[in-house]
Formats: C-alpha cells, structure tokens, sequence
C-alpha cells in the first residue's frame, strides 16, 4: 500500500469526556498519525471535535450508539473516508449498555474489524443480561478480523474461543511526566495540607467500585490511629462519563470518609490538567490503587503510577504477571484487605530503601509501555488486516 494507512477509531469516549478509555484512544491516534497513519475518530456528541490535539478528524456518531444513529453514521463515513480498516474501542459501559457495537462485523461483513477490549466485564446497569452480553462480546471478537486486549487475564479468557488472530498490546499512561516550570514539590504538598513530616498517599483516577476506594479509606483510618501523620490525596476523582453508578460509589466513599471523621485528612484535585496531575502524582511519598479485582496493565491509574516511578502498593493480580514483582517493581497485598494495605503503606512509610526500590523497579517497567512502540504494534496489527 502507497498511501497512508486510513484508520477509523471507533471509541464510545473521547476528550473531554473523562475516562481512560477516551485518554487512550486520543494518545493511540496521536502516536498513529505521528507514524503516518491517516487517522479519524467516530465517538460520541459528547466529545471534542477538531480539537488542535486530537487526531485530523473526528465524527459525531449522533443521538446515541443505538442501531440506526451508529450503522447509519458509519455507512457515511465508509462513502466519505473509506476507511482502510475500522478499530473498534471496546469497553463495556462506554456505548450506553447498547448491543449494536457488538455486531457491527456481522452488519458489515466487508469491512475488516480489529476490535480492542479494554475489558471483559458485563454491564453494571443491568447484572441479569451478563450471559446475553458475553455471547454479544464474543460475537464481537469473532466477527473482527484481530482481536486485540490489553492484559494477560483477559488474553487468557478469549484463548480458547477459537479467534482468527489474538494479540496483547499494553496501554501506556495518559498522564506523562510533565512537570510545570519551577517545580517546587514542598509547595505542591503544601496545597494539599501536607508537610515534609506528612505520609503523602495517592490515589489517581476515576472512581468507581472495582478500585477499592472504601479499603483505602479504612487504610487512611488505621494509619490515622497508629499515629501515622497520613493523608490521602485523590487526583482526579470523578465519577466519569460513562457508567452512572460511579456517581453512586463517589457517594458511598464520600459517606464513609465523613462517618470516619477523615474529611480533613482526605484532599481532592478534581480534574487537573496534565500537567497540574504530574505535578501532583509527583508530590505523593506512596501511590495506593487496591484494586478489588487484582492489578492489571488494562488500568491507566497504574501506568500513569508506573511512568511517575512511584512507589505503589497494590493488590495481586488475578492471573500470573511477571512483571509485577512483589517488592521489586510493586508492593502487593490481598484485595478488599485494608489492614494488609495500611501495612503496605506503613512499610513504605518505615522504609525509605525499600521504598527508593520500588520507585526505581516502576520508572524501569514503564519503558515498556511507550506509546509509540504500542502505536507501531497496532499498526502492524491493522495491516495485518487489509488486502
């Protein structure tokens, strides 16, 4: 092929609605295009379009990611830009619950899919549909012509589905290290209430009931009452685009902070630019992601931890990840175990070798995940794909 590589994205988040798998899908075409591949986006009305950061084009895919408003903006753009190969963003709640994205291979049996699972999980909304729905993920993945995931755990789940081509491509962070001018970090703990004495503990991302933020907070309690001068600072911390019962867990672990009188220990950013959140993600003495479902390389929050070169508590994965090592690269814990967290954290606190180790381990692991090496995988996988 002479000309360009012409890649639609396919992704029910995008910039500046918050989430990672919109932040993802931004930096993979940026990476794209900066390797020559001619990039558009379809995403949701909600998100930016033209944006100076942003891949060339972006298109709306109209009232909702229902049947009529998704095929019907689709079968346009294959007139209009003629897409080479079409890779779709999957995340489960990121297309409103609906099962239209699951078949576009089979609606469009022409057009070469490559589908990217950012996870395998069942919708939140609606717990009952979850055999319904993994029939429709795997309709998905068997319809595209690659099936691309992120993580061992889910490699190990599509293995056996008899898929024409299964590849394991990382994310990378969305938050790289970018310091402002003049960084100055005591001022920047400063404006979270933290001193040089203060066990500054992170915790970045959106929040929902995956990543165990309730374990967290009874962590911050515990160090609290063993006399630790802890405090916890949230970066980011919203509740996200796509799934509305994060809205409800924020609220839950809003609650529980005021039920433990903590909210004077507990500091929230808010949304930050890039630049502001690497300021801060810089500031922290320990980053703590307790995920309930184990560490993986699917989460953002991790990667972005990872490329910071912090030292991090977190949970066991659920399947064997070898570079996760525990007290080399990670310090890692049970999950849903908030005594066996606080001690993580304690350990660090108490440790600073231990501590300088972990923080060399991560910043070493994060080469792996460079976005234009996670480009030039995808991209080979794509046209891999094409006649």
């Amino acid at each position: 092929m002479t000309r360009p590589l012409r890649v639609l994205l396919v992704s029910g988040e995008y910039p500046p609605m918050e989430g990672g798998v919109a932040d993802f899908t931004r930096l993979l075409g940026c990476a794209m295009a900066e390797q020559g591949a001619e990039v558009h986006v379809l995403t949701s009305t909600r998100a930016r379009h033209g944006a100076p950061s942003a891949p060339p084009d972006c298109h709306a895919v109209g009232a909702s990611w229902s049947w009529g408003p998704l095929y019907g903006t689709l079968r346009r753009l294959l007139r209009e830009v003629r897409p080479d190969v079409v890779n779709v963003q999957y995340q489960t709640a990121a297309y409103g619950m609906h099962p239209a994205v699951n078949l576009l291979p089979s609606a469009f049996p022409r057009v070469p899919f490559v589908t990217t699972f950012h996870d395998l999980l069942v919708p939140y909304l609606f717990p009952k549909a979850g055999p319904v729905r993994r029939w429709a993920n795997l309709a998905l993945a068997r319809g595209s012509r690659a099936t691309i995931v992120t993580n061992a755990e889910d490699r190990e789940a599509l293995a056996r589905c008899g898929l024409p081509r299964l590849e394991m491509i990382p994310i990378g962070s969305n938050i790289a290290p970018c310091l402002p001018p003049d960084y100055d970090r005591a001022a920047w703990r400063a404006r979270w209430g933290a001193g040089a004495e203060t066990l500054l503990v992170g915790y970045f991302g959106l929040i929902n009931a995956s990543k165990g933020v309730e374990e967290l907070v009874e962590a911050l309690d515990d160090l609290a009452r063993r006399g630790y001068d802890a405090r916890l600072l949230v970066v980011g911390g919203g509740a996200g685009a796509s799934d509305p019962t994060n809205q409800r867990y924020l609220e839950r672990v809003r609650a529980l902070i005021s039920e433990r009188g903590l909210a004077e220990r507990v500091a929230w950013t808010g949304y930050l630019p890039p630049e502001d959140a690497s300021a801060a993600l810089s500031a922290v003495d320990v980053c703590a992601l307790p995920y309930r479902d184990g560490a993986s390389f699917r989460r953002g929050s991790l990667m972005a931890a990872l490329a910071h070169g912090l030292p991090i508590v977190t949970t066991h994965p659920r399947v064997r990840v070898p570079e996760l090592a525990h007290g080399r690269t990670a310090w890692l814990v049970p999950p849903q175990d908030p005594a066996a967290l606080a001690e993580g954290i304690a350990r660090l606190a108490d440790d600073a070798a231990l501590a300088r180790t972990l923080a060399a381990g991560a910043a070493e692991l994060a080469h792996e995940f460079d976005w234009q090496r996670i480009a030039a995988r995808t991209l080979e996988v794509l046209h891999g794909v094409t006649p």
